[in-house]
């Protein structure tokens, strides 16, 4: 059997650096000043809503604890500058409230912290 042969050409004594432009990363300034807009709009809605369901007279249920619940941590800004953000419901109908609430808090903090740690993960493996 005879020796292979190498096919390709030979190549250039001088190599040509092609590199990739590192990827550009948003403010942080910004990024702050949305998620706290944000926040504030969230306070905003849950403060309207509020307004109508309790002139509504019917107690508070299980899907208004479980979106309260959810949304309550980004009623924070609000709070830190005095601003009164209706974040539990006084007319409640007892228990499936509390416990839909609760549900609501514990969601909201899972899917938060799943999802910081899941890119501080992603951020490790980077080489």
């Amino acid at each position: 059997m005879a020796p292979v042969k190498n096919i390709l050409p030979p190549m250039p004594a001088t190599a040509t650096n092609v590199s990739i432009p590192a990827r550009a990363r948003p403010n942080w300034i910004i990024r702050l000043a949305c998620i706290v807009l944000l926040a504030f709009l969230i306070g905003w809605t849950l403060n309207r809503v509020a307004q109508y369901l309790d002139n509504s007279g019917r107690p508070a249920g299980f899907v208004r604890g479980l979106v309260q619940g959810a949304l309550m941590p980004a009623a924070m800004p609000n709070l830190l500058v005095g601003h009164d953000v209706a974040i539990y419901a006084k007319d409640n109908n007892g228990g499936v409230y509390k416990l839909s609430y609760t549900m609501g808090v514990n969601a909201c903090g899972a899917i938060f912290f799943g999802l910081f740690y899941w890119r501080l993960k992603r951020w490790r493996r980077r080489p």
